[in-house]
Formats: structure tokens, sequence, C-alpha cells
């Protein structure tokens, strides 16, 4: 709800200019800082890269990185970046400001407070610094304090409409309505075409029982922004209220077209499909919600009352005893039970259900606790099955805080670094070279064929039949063990996969002792393994779901091993005619990560980053193996450094499963 100003902050800080023009490296600092404006972040990174490694001393290089992994996500490698920024410049302002902003964001909110403390003693004009502390006052909830600061904010910018939203939200916290209004009012009226000003005053009306001026907001706010599903969610709400059942069903459909994995607006939808007996669609809705939160008791609850009404008992039986689980002072889930059981004939057991029920609600009205702690489970007098606002009492045990859209993600290593055609040469920056090897590189230059060294998907060469077959005339004279092998690069490149065996099989033969054969053989037979289970539907990927756990998930109901053996064993064997390699140690990081031998492969993962601490790859891949054996705080950092050495993709991960308590 209050991300906006802050990342606003980040790009006004990006369009200043360069603090100290230092010796002749303008060229990577200006691009970079271009990159940041345009949002090309991962770009930005690249080049304040290369600007650090040329000068380890230049202060901005970290400062302007960390904002771009800020804006990607990336909050740990962030605050590392401005730790190392004030290492070099301990009376940086801005590097106080924006760790201070990323440690809130972290939900580190004594921390923040004292680099804005810090900052303020520096610069106590910079009337920025007062906005940042007031957001981070009202994440702590120190509300008071937040208003002093957004006061002190105004004075100087008055027309700056965020400072009002977010005091206004503050007077909310507080109880002053009448406040409240009065700055929503005012955040309007400075930008009219603003849907966010709308949608809050209407949550305002909405609680005053001003139910029609609410429903005008969001008309508004979706006439402003038609894509905007927080307007359609709040609306939703106020229509059913108003038993337009209809209109609030619509609205809700309109959120899932954009947002079809939406956890809370599934579990409103079921709700209101139950009451219009559309039993069907509403256990497909809580299916769903359980798919995606199976700890939410709620739907759990309200899903045993839909299988009561199709007279599956047993069902319903079932979802009651996991809501009972989950919280076994939920009195009314006990009476319920109590009552299926009756049904299909448990009377005893129905009896001491009833039994337990009623002693957990006699508990309650003597303890008479809040109703948001787990005693308000026994309250019989509450209903369990109204519709859930974004900020009710379950959005922070079962429901994401905010409408984030789902989706069951499916993340896979980096692949093995092997051998594969080019079309041409790959000329090599010196300054993006992450590992000199002169023996791999004396190989690749002896190769009657263009090749490359990556972790990356092949790029087919363009002509590889016309290759092949200029090959396969230089092989009638010359069945030397280089043109083999280069052979088996064309076969695999045009998917003719034994063809390439055979030829590797033969290369071998001729010259047992080379590591290059052996990685590639090795990888080839990994890759077949791979496609050989893809074809069964039944590839066993490393999976993360939506409550940052991780889990291995096997894709078909019939399941199969597939055996790695035969790449580990020539993987090995490369390992042991070149034990330097990083690249080795990277791929057999793969493979016995693939076999299930997940310790082992985070060893090799290490292996390869000692020796090559710039091989990115590694990280991920480590990463990823971290995060799976729950080992979070690990696997998240190993991922940010991924990112800043070029893998793109891990920013991606990092926002979804390396979720700090402030996003969830």
């Amino acid at each position: 709800m209050y991300k906006k100003p802050l990342i606003l902050f980040a790009l006004l800080v990006a369009l200043c200019g360069r603090a100290s023009a230092q010796y002749d490296l303008d060229h990577f600092y200006n691009y970079g800082r271009q990159s940041l404006i345009d949002g090309k972040y991962a770009l930005a990174i690249e080049n304040f890269n290369i600007l650090s490694r040329l000068d380890s001393t230049v202060y901005e290089a970290y400062f302007f990185r960390g904002i771009a992994k800020y804006n990607l996500g990336d909050f740990t490698g962030a605050q590392r970046d401005f730790d190392r920024t004030l290492h070099f410049n301990p009376i940086y302002t801005p590097a106080y400001h924006y760790r201070a902003i990323t440690l809130s964001r972290m939900g580190k909110y004594d921390q923040a407070l004292k680099d804005l403390e810090e900052a303020v003693d520096l610069r106590p004009s910079y009337t920025g610094l007062y906005f940042s502390r007031g957001v981070t006052y009202f994440l702590s909830q120190q509300f008071d304090k937040a208003i002093s600061d957004f006061n002190m904010f105004i004075r100087k910018q008055p027309k700056e409409a965020d400072a009002y939203l977010n005091r206004g939200a503050c007077y909310l916290f507080t109880g002053d309505t009448l406040q409240a209004i009065k700055d929503y009012n005012t955040a309007i009226n400075l930008r009219r075409y603003d849907p966010e000003g709308y949608i809050r005053r209407s949550r305002v009306y909405g609680m005053q029982g001003k139910t029609a001026e609410a429903i005008e907001d969001l008309d508004t706010a979706v006439r402003l922004d038609s894509t905007n599903t927080f307007a359609f969610f709040n609306r939703a709400l106020l229509r059913f209220d108003r038993k337009d059942v209809r209109g609030a069903l619509d609205d809700l459909n309109r959120v899932l077209e954009d947002e079809p994995g939406n956890a809370l607006t599934l579990y409103n939808r079921g709700l209101i499909l139950a009451q219009v007996q559309d039993y069907r669609g509403a256990l497909e809705d809580f299916d769903r919600v359980i798919n995606i939160n199976p700890d939410n008791v709620l739907a759990y609850f309200n899903r045993a009352a839909v299988f009561v009404e199709l007279g599956r008992y047993r069902d319903a039986m079932d979802d009651y005893s996991k809501a009972i689980n989950l919280y076994p002072d939920f009195a009314q889930a006990y009476m319920n039970r109590s009552f299926v059981k009756r049904q299909i004939g448990q009377y005893n057991s129905s009896r001491q259900d009833y039994e337990i029920a009623q002693k957990k609600i006699a508990e309650y009205r003597a303890q008479t606790r809040d109703s948001a702690g787990r005693m308000a489970f026994a309250d019989t007098a509450r209903k369990y099955d109204r519709l859930l606002a974004l900020d009710a009492d379950f959005a922070r045990k079962g429901f994401d805080n905010e409408l984030l859209q789902y989706r069951d993600v499916d993340i896979r290593l980096k692949p093995l670094f092997k051998f594969s055609s080019a079309d041409s040469r790959d000329a090599v920056n010196y300054l993006n070279r992450r590992y000199d090897d002169e023996k791999l590189e004396s190989f690749m230059a002896s190769l009657p064929v263009a090749a490359r060294f990556t972790a990356e998907k092949g790029i087919h060469s363009s002509d590889v039949r016309r290759k092949s077959e200029e090959l396969s005339k230089r092989l009638l004279g010359d069945r030397s063990a280089v043109n083999l092998f280069s052979k088996a690069l064309l076969e695999t490149d045009d998917s003719q996969f034994n063809a390439a065996m055979l030829s590797y099989d033969e290369a071998l033969a001729k010259e047992p002792d080379n590591p290059y054969y052996y990685i590639n053989r090795g990888a080839l037979q990994a890759e077949m393994i791979d496609f050989i289970s893809s074809i069964g539907n039944n590839v066993q990927v490393l999976t993360l779901d939506n409550a940052n756990t991780a889990r291995t998930r096997v894709q078909d109901r019939v399941t199969h091993s597939y055996d790695y053996t035969p790449a580990l064993h020539d993987m090995v064997r490369a390992s042991e005619l070149d034990p330097v390699s990083p690249y080795i140690q990277y791929n057999l990081g793969n493979l016995y990560c693939l076999s299930g031998d997940l310790p082992e492969s985070i060893q090799r993962y290490t292996k390869a980053i000692e020796t090559a601490p710039d091989i990115g790859e590694a990280y991920y891949n480590r990463g990823l193996v971290l995060i799976y054996l729950k080992d979070k705080d690990k696997g998240c950092i190993d991922l940010s450094v991924a990112g800043e050495l070029g893998i793109e993709d891990a920013y991606g991960v990092i926002k979804k499963y390396c979720k700090t308590e402030e996003d969830l």
C-alpha cells in the first residue's frame, strides 16, 4: 500500500548528478545511471559491476547498484550495497536514507529509524527524509510520530498527494475518520485522475456506513483505471452488503480475469456461490483456495458446510477435522462436526465433540480474550462465513495481504556447462570473463568447427547440415578424436542424439584422458534422460509454492525413477582429469541434485564458487537447493549474488520466494 513513494524516491536519486566524477569511469557510470532511469535494472547492475571492478572504492557504483536491486525486489542485496557505500563514504546521506527504506521493507524498523536519524542529523533540510521516516513510523505502528513527520513534510511540500494519502491512513488507524477524510479529499483535489484517493476514501465511507458514497467513489476509481482490481474487489464487498449478489459476483469475476489465482477473491466468490446454491462452483473455488493456502482454516470450515448441503457427510467431517487440527480452540467446528457425526451414526463421538465445544465456549466466556486471539474461535456468536476484506482477521494468516496473483512456478536449475557449435567464434570481453582457463580456450581453438562453452541454451548453427557434410568428408581421411568430437557437436545440434553418443564413444576410445569429451558425453546423457522423462510428462523439477516452502513435485500420477549414474560417472571422470575446473564441479552439482543427493550438490556448487566466484549460475542453483532445504536466508543471499552477476531470472525467484514479513 505504501511502496509507491519509496520507489519514486529511488528514481529521484537516480536523476541527481554524480557527487564527484572520478578518473575516466564516467562512461560506465552514466550508462548505468541512464539504465536505472529507464527501468532497465539488470543492465544497470551490469554497468555498475564493471565500474566497481575497475575501481572498488567508487561508492556511487554500490549506491546506484543498491537502488537497482531494491527495484528488482532484492532487499538483502540492496542492503549489502548500501553497507558498502557507507564503508567508503560514511557521511553519504542518501545511502543512510535508502538503506533505511530497504530495512523498513524488510521489517527491520528499529534499524531503519536509526539510519533515518543519522540522515536527518547530516542533512536536516532534506524533506524527503521526513516522508520516509513517516512511512517507517507508520509501518512500525507509531502513528502519532508518523503524523508529526508527515506534517513536517507537508509544510515544505504542500502539493504532494502521497503525503496526504499516508497521513490520512495514520489518522484512520488512530480512529480520527474526520481528519482521514479531509486528507483524502486533499489528495483527490491534488491528483483528481488518480484512483488511489477515491479507493482510500471509499473505505472510510464504508466504515461509516455510507455505502452509496463508497460505491460512487469506487465507480469513479474504475472509470479512471479499468484494470484496478483492488477497486473491483472493494466494490464487490459493498455490493454484497447491499444484497446486490449479481453485482458482487461480476466484480469478483472481473478481478479473477486478471488474477486467476487470487486466493482471497476465490474465497469470497466461493462463499457467495454457496449462498446462491451453486455448490459445484463453490467447491471448485474452495478447492483452489486450499491448494494455494493449505493452512487456511476458514476454507476448510466453509467447504465442509457445502459438503453438508450436498449430503457428503464424511467429506464434511474430514474438513471439520482439518479445521480443528489447524485451530484446536475452534468451538464452532466441534459443534458442526458433532452434527455431521450424528448424521452418520457416530453417536458417542458426536457427544464427545459437543462436550468439547461446550467446554471451549465456557472457557471463552470466562476469559473474554481479544477477538483476534486463538480463543476467538470458541465464540459461537461470530459468523465464519462472512466475506473477508483485505484487512480482515485472516488476511495475514491464510491469505496474501495484497491482491497478489498466485502461480505455481516450476523453478528449474540453470543447465549444465557444455560445448556446442556456434555460427562464429565468440569474442570474449575481458571485463565479462568469469574464469580464465587457458587449456579450455586452447582446446576450443583446436576444433575444426566454431564452438562455444556455456550453460546457456544452445544457439544452433544456421548451417549445421553443410558443416556436417564438410566434416564427414574430412573424417574419411582423418577420424581423429577432435574431428569425432566436433562431429558430435553438430549431430547434437541436428537432434541426432544417438549418433552423437556414438561419436563421443569413438572419440573417447581414441583419447580416453580428455576431460572435455567426458563433460559433453555426460551432459548429453543427462539431456537424453530429461528428454525421455518429459515425453512421459513426468519430469521431476524443483517447485516452490506460494507459502515460501519447497517441494519436489511429480507431474504425473505414475512415477518413474530416472538414473543419472552414467552421466555422473562421466562427470566424475572429467573431474579426476581436471580437478581444478569450476565448470565440472558445477555440472556435478547439477547431476547430484537431479539424483537426489542435495548435500553433495551444495558441496559441488560451493567448490565451483570457491574457484570462480563470478559464476552466477552456481550461486543461482545453490540458492534454489538451499531454499528447497528450507535454508531460506542463505538461499536468498545466493540468489541476490546470482542476480548481481547477471542471472536476471534470480530476481523473479527473489520476488516470489524471498518475501519479507512486510510483503506477506
